[in-house]
């Protein structure tokens, strides 16, 4: 097997991991241009994929498979109870579990499973089940295609972390509730798991641009300038006041939201916390997050066996990217 390569298109940041099948052997990112993405949409095909094109070529990228993670407001996942039934069945059936979140036509639509338990008595199967618009898919496939790439595989961002959790021995059939947080530039995710199934999402308009508008003005610098002088602790700007009011009100928001998911689930025990994202390389802030929080604060990254190299902290922004490629290691 040749190289594989896993992408995460974000909003501010793509990020690519590349392994050999059984080894990640490098880590890259570089910044989007400015609006290429919107709503998590890649706005013009041509731009991304020569801008993937140039960045893989920059960083001395060799490969020809990809594995891509899926961004966007039309992605619908759900957690499906159904009767025990064949596979084709399956497939026939399960589109009309989503017709009450798709305002499109089913047809438009790409659908998808993973089994989680059979319960032979009761005669049920549980499953974790995605719908994509096919034009999506389609889109991600024309700019790997421009940058040199055969599309191997695309998943929905949960789809990542469950591959990620149930390669991770200490989870897998564990019990308790896992939050994954995804600190990204405009929105904060938090996603429940009990074990390695999905329970549910709460998504904060709060996000490191924050931090980084912040900088901007204390320095006199533009946003792309301030973001450089973020992640590197330019003139040890992290622990600024203006940076440490921006992490007290992340902060903040975060532990409403949890205390809100706490109320909602009262028989839940929300035990740890795994960061992701580029903001959990900002030391201040996780500590931020960690004080305010009664729950432990891991980085997702520890989740891997093979860690590439870098540090827990370095890894946080390529957990996805790294994420999609879990199931397709030989």
């Amino acid at each position: 097997m040749g190289n594989i390569v896993g992408i995460d298109i974000g909003t501010n940041r793509l990020k690519l991991v590349v392994s050999n099948g059984k080894k990640i052997k490098k880590v890259v990112s570089a910044d989007m241009p400015e609006n290429l993405v919107k709503e998590g949409e890649v706005v013009s095909l041509e731009s991304m994929g020569e801008f993937l094109r140039e960045t893989m070529k920059a960083n001395r990228v060799s490969a020809s498979d990809a594995a891509v993670v899926l961004h966007g407001e039309r992605i619908y996942l759900k957690n499906v109870t159904l009767p025990i039934m064949t596979t084709p069945q399956l497939i026939y059936n399960l589109p009309f579990e989503f017709r009450d979140y798709i305002t499109e036509e089913l047809k438009d639509y790409m659908f998808d499973y993973a089994m989680e338990s059979i319960h032979e008595e009761e005669g049920t199967m549980d499953m974790f089940a995605a719908a994509v618009p096919k034009e999506m898919v389609e889109n991600y496939r024309t700019i790997l295609r421009k940058a040199g790439l055969k599309m191997k595989k695309a998943a929905p961002m949960l789809s990542c972390y469950q591959g990620v959790l149930r390669q991770h021995e200490k989870l897998k059939d564990a019990p308790g509730d896992y939050c994954i947080l995804d600190l990204g530039y405009t929105h904060t995710r938090m996603d429940v798991f009990h074990g390695v199934s999905y329970r549910t999402t709460n998504e904060i308009e709060i996000g490191t641009r924050g931090i980084i508008t912040a900088i901007a003005e204390m320095m006199s610098v533009d946003e792309h300038i301030a973001h450089t002088y973020l992640m590197s602790n330019h003139q040890d700007c992290q622990n600024s006041d203006v940076c440490k009011n921006a992490y007290e009100n992340m902060a903040v928001s975060l532990m409403r939201t949890m205390n809100f998911l706490r109320y909602s689930n009262p028989d839940a025990s929300f035990e740890k916390i795994y960061l992701c994202g580029g903001g959990g390389s900002i030391d201040p802030l996780r500590a931020a997050i960690e004080e305010s929080m009664d729950m432990e604060v891991h980085f997702a990254w520890d989740l891997f066996e093979d860690k590439g190299g870098l540090s827990p902290s370095e890894g946080a922004a390529f957990v996805l990217a790294a994420g999609i490629l879990e199931d397709l290691k030989a």
